[in-house]
């Protein structure tokens, strides 16, 4: 287990704590050209009332508008995974990189040397792939660069590796283990039974509610612990001993944006803002990630005495339904509050003028239960109308996806006669 050593004991020392470094933070910022041109506060009481950073601005800066230190001294560059189709930029130095890696390797369930590390989200320009990888070296672990969205690793070659490298530890989205582990029982393999050395799956990127939680562990029959960052910030929350999701408030400094009012609190529902400690190449000042969150600072058990974050999801995703907000968090903690035995792991929901549609991949004899159960359960926890359509498995996620091996090619030029020369110049 990856220990964290903790200097405060309670939230009043957090505090404390935050001060002292909140200072250097601000220090940075004064060289950031963004940051300049727009003032920095100059202290904690200032920055409370200080202008929000948002996702438009770092557009706007677009490439290296926050860049606060000279390019010389950059390690990676990085672009997140948002899809306006206009690049959000992110850097970063040797030395972030080192707070990068520690902040990742945070985990109840340690990295250890003897490990066999699969990391399955994709490396480009984002940065999941790039820090899981550096974090697992670090450790002395063995990196299986599985990378995501690539026609070289497609699910069914995910299963063989898994299967036959003994893979102990994986990275990935907390739905990509649903469908490895349909590609497994496609390849004739038991998620619980044929991959012995798996010890825990680590995953993030997607809101992983405690039912959607539980039916992983139970298929895969290993621990499932979470993460939560972005490419912007890397890892903010890690997964304590106790199944808590906690904010590295040690590291950064977090508020609880509400859309509609302006105001902001330590803790309540709305869109979480960051501000971190140690960023050499890119502060961020009430940097506004438009995610979803849950904030509460409940005692705990794991005695790290750091808030607790539930998350919701992408705000854009978030759809009003008259009577409150409906998250995808929200409808994926009642899809999979249906029996396990009813076997359901893929879904999609749309709402539909004043009622929400779902479609659940689920087998011929529990269709009518499904339906009758989500359908109750849909109209009890958000008060609106639900019509249920269940389809058979591979309705939603077609057998092809998990069982295909395409063929990726190097660009070729000469061909033999009879020979597809319309691929010539196709690399894919």
């Amino acid at each position: 287990m990856e220990t964290l050593a903790v200097t405060w004991t309670d939230e009043a020392g957090l505090g404390r704590l935050q001060e002292s470094r909140l200072a250097a933070a601000l220090r940075a910022a004064e060289r950031s050209p963004f940051y300049a041109k727009r003032g920095v506060p100059a202290d904690r009481t200032e920055l409370a009332a200080y202008p929000l950073t948002t996702k438009q601005d770092l557009r706007e800066a677009y490439p290296f508008g926050l860049l606060a230190v000279d390019r010389a001294e950059l390690a990676t560059y990085h672009e997140s995974s948002g899809s306006s189709g206009v690049p959000t930029s992110s850097y970063y130095t040797a030395g972030d990189w080192q707070d990068l890696i520690e902040r990742y390797a945070r985990k109840h369930v340690g990295i250890r040397a003897d490990d066999m590390f699969l990391v399955r989200t994709p490396y480009a320009l984002m940065i999941t792939g790039h820090l899981a990888h550096a974090a697992a070296r670090s450790r002395g672990a063995t990196v299986v660069p599985a990378d995501n969205r690539s026609l070289a690793m497609p699910y069914a070659k995910v299963v063989r590796v898994l299967h036959d490298l003994d893979v102990t530890l994986t990275w990935s989205l907390a739905t990509d283990t649903l469908l490895w582990a349909a590609a497994a029982r496609l390849a004739g393999r038991e998620p619980g039974r044929d991959f012995p050395a798996l010890r825990a799956l680590f995953v993030g990127g997607d809101p992983l509610g405690p039912a959607k939680k539980k039916r992983i562990a139970e298929i895969w029959k290993a621990p499932v612990v979470e993460e939560y960052g972005a490419t912007e910030t890397g890892s903010l929350a890690g997964e304590c001993p106790h199944g808590r999701l906690h904010l590295w408030a040690d590291r950064a400094l977090f508020e609880v944006h509400d859309p509609v009012t302006g105001r902001t609190s330590a803790t309540g529902r709305g869109q979480l803002v960051v501000t971190p400690f140690y960023r050499e190449a890119m502060p961020l000042l009430r940097y506004n990630l438009e995610d979803s969150v849950e904030v509460s600072f409940p005692d705990c058990p794991c005695g790290w005495a750091l808030p607790v974050v539930r998350v919701l999801g992408r705000s854009a995703w978030t759809v009003q339904t008259g009577a409150a907000d409906l998250t995808q968090a929200d409808v994926e903690e009642l899809v999979f509050g249906l029996p396990a035995e009813y076997g359901v792991m893929f879904w999609r929901a749309r709402f539909e003028e004043s009622r929400l549609r779902v479609q659940i991949e689920v087998t011929e004899d529990h269709r009518d239960a499904a339906a009758r159960e989500l359908r109750a359960a849909v109209e009890y926890a958000h008060g609106i109308g639900a019509v249920i359509e269940p389809l058979p498995p591979a309705a939603l996620v077609p057998e092809r996806l998990l069982t295909a091996e395409p063929d990726v090619v190097k660009p070729r030029g000469l061909f033999h006669a009879g020979e597809d020369w319309d691929k010539a110049l196709e690399y894919y």
